[in-house]
């Protein structure tokens, strides 16, 4: 996948309408401080496109990115911050499950967990809450580079075992730093393209 321009299209708030897309749509989630915005930019060859942020839970929109004109990155809030209040935290789990549900042209959702760590309450949660939605979650297992090498066939079996993830669940250790692990997700973001035409 070779990306020729990228930029932010549209931004839904709580009270936004989802816009009415004609081309596919991929979805991010993970909670707050996963690296998310880190990995979008890393997909889309920006530097600083999406916003990252050393203050978890700033994403409170849902972000589309135009990629090539033929494809949405669509960039949904970070869960699982405390800091956050329960009012502001039931608006984005609004906003996710009326984005999960309304959405004609999301085709895949990735989830992105930090390989270093066993998947929080928040992470199976929100893995079991995309499977009901129809989807079958992605797995991308951030912050490689944090890891030795010879940690991550463990890691990876963590993530698997804690989610109950079953076989067919693919999971790609990723690293925001090297990109290691980006021509994977460029490969299953093709596929799907492939498939939704």
């Amino acid at each position: 996948m070779i990306i020729k321009n990228a930029a932010l299209e549209t931004v839904c708030g709580v009270t936004s309408k989802l816009p009415e897309n004609s081309r596919p749509e991929v979805a991010f989630a993970g909670k707050s401080n996963v690296g998310k915005s880190s990995l979008i930019n890393a997909l889309m060859n920006r530097k600083s496109l999406a916003r990252t942020s050393s203050q978890p839970g700033k994403t409170q929109t849902i972000n589309f990115y135009n990629v090539n004109d033929s494809v949405y990155f669509v960039d949904l809030p970070g869960y699982g911050y405390a800091r956050v209040s329960e009012e502001v935290k039931a608006g984005w789990g609004k906003m996710v499950e009326n984005y999960l549900h309304g959405s004609r042209q999301l085709r895949a959702v990735f989830l992105l967990l930090d390989i270093r760590h066993k998947p929080s309450e928040n992470d199976c949660v929100m893995y079991d809450w995309i499977r009901n939605q129809g989807y079958q979650p992605i797995i991308i297992a951030t912050k490689l580079d944090k890891i030795n090498r010879s940690q991550v066939q463990r890691q990876v079996k963590l993530l698997r075992e804690t989610l109950r993830a079953e076989k067919d669940v693919r999971i790609v250790p990723f690293s925001a730093a090297s990109k290691q692990g980006r021509e994977d997700i460029y490969e299953i973001i093709e596929e799907i393209l492939q498939g939704a035409g």
